[in-house]
């Protein structure tokens, strides 16, 4: 049985918070990176944020300027966010209070006063762009993280394939070893417009069995839905309009997810509601820890949607 630990919950929670108190960007942002990188065909238009770690900011059709990636705040995009460690206190060292206790928490796009990831480096090779940063501590005051985060992000036709690595190379003596927890793999924030939740939670796995539509979990419930016990058996959610056009995350690695909706449903990237999706994995990340990990973004109709999931997963058993 998955057991989340509380400050996932925190977490979740504080990304949709109105962060009135955040300070200005970090200085750690170079004026020479350009702000996007991007990719397009027939079928999408892709941006990774350059002053947020690279982190996915903006998914549309090739055709229509419309972000179906919420934007709303630094909790949100499409990004890499891990936790290892034991949970302690570090207020004295800056520390949001709001945060505390906190395990070791590497965010791709910055931390909760907004003080934002460097980049190290940015380069694009056909359809695939590639950019590595240093991750900010979520909790802690402009803290960069011991670690260095890197993301291969490959466009073809509607599908986006992520490759993401986490390099960990901590030095400290407070966190401890050896303490798994449930990584994000990774955090999906569709907009609230996108407000139809399906999935597969049969025990014949991609063999075409109907498709199961479970009412979608409200924050304000307590915590988003949990879909737990290996009950995503084709390793799939999407979130899609009434016309069922959306967006699906598959992780090949993931039989478990977090899913559900905060606020009402019909709004846009940059408005505070939003959708959530996360598939979770029990990790143990430690000191030396290189954690790698593979997820795809499909964007179309449901039916296409599980079609390309049924494709990828052909193709990853080959």
């Amino acid at each position: 049985m998955i057991k989340l630990n509380i400050y996932v919950i925190l977490l979740s929670l504080f990304a949709l918070s109105d962060h009135s108190y955040a300070q200005k960007d970090s200085a750690r942002i170079n004026s020479a990176i350009p702000t996007f990188m991007e990719l397009s065909n027939d079928s999408l238009r892709l941006k990774l944020d350059l002053t947020r770690g690279g982190a996915i900011a903006y998914i549309s059709k090739s055709d229509v300027d419309r972000n179906i990636v919420n934007v709303h705040d630094e909790g949100r995009y499409i990004q890499q966010s891990y936790y290892g460690g034991n949970i302690i206190n570090r207020q004295s060292e800056g520390q949001k209070k709001a945060w505390s206790p906190w395990s070791w928490n590497p965010i791709q796009v910055g931390d909760c006063y907004k003080n934002r990831a460097e980049i190290l480096e940015y380069k694009q090779e056909g359809n695939t762009l590639y950019v590595k940063c240093i991750p900010m501590l979520w909790d802690m005051k402009n803290k960069p993280a011991e670690a260095i985060m890197e993301q291969w992000t490959t466009l073809e036709g509607n599908v986006i394939k992520v490759q993401n690595k986490l390099s960990c190379h901590r030095t400290d003596t407070i966190y401890g070893e050896g303490k798994s927890h449930n990584q994000e793999l990774p955090a999906v924030y569709p907009i609230s417009a996108l407000n139809n939740l399906y999935s597969y939670f049969g025990d014949k796995p991609f063999t075409g069995e109907p498709i199961n539509k479970p009412k979608v979990v409200n924050l304000t419930s307590g915590f988003w839905g949990k879909y737990k016990n290996d009950m995503v058996t084709e390793s799939w959610m999407a979130f899609v309009n009434d016309d069922l056009w959306g967006m699906g995350v598959f992780s090949p690695k993931c039989t478990n997810f977090l899913a559900g909706m905060s606020r009402e449903p019909g709004f846009e990237a940059h408005d505070r509601p939003t959708s959530y999706m996360a598939p979770l994995n029990r990790e143990t990340l430690n000191k030396n820890t290189v954690y790698e990990y593979t997820y795809y973004l499909i964007v179309g109709d449901l039916n296409d949607i599980r079609k390309n999931v049924y494709d990828l997963n052909q193709s990853i058993k080959k």
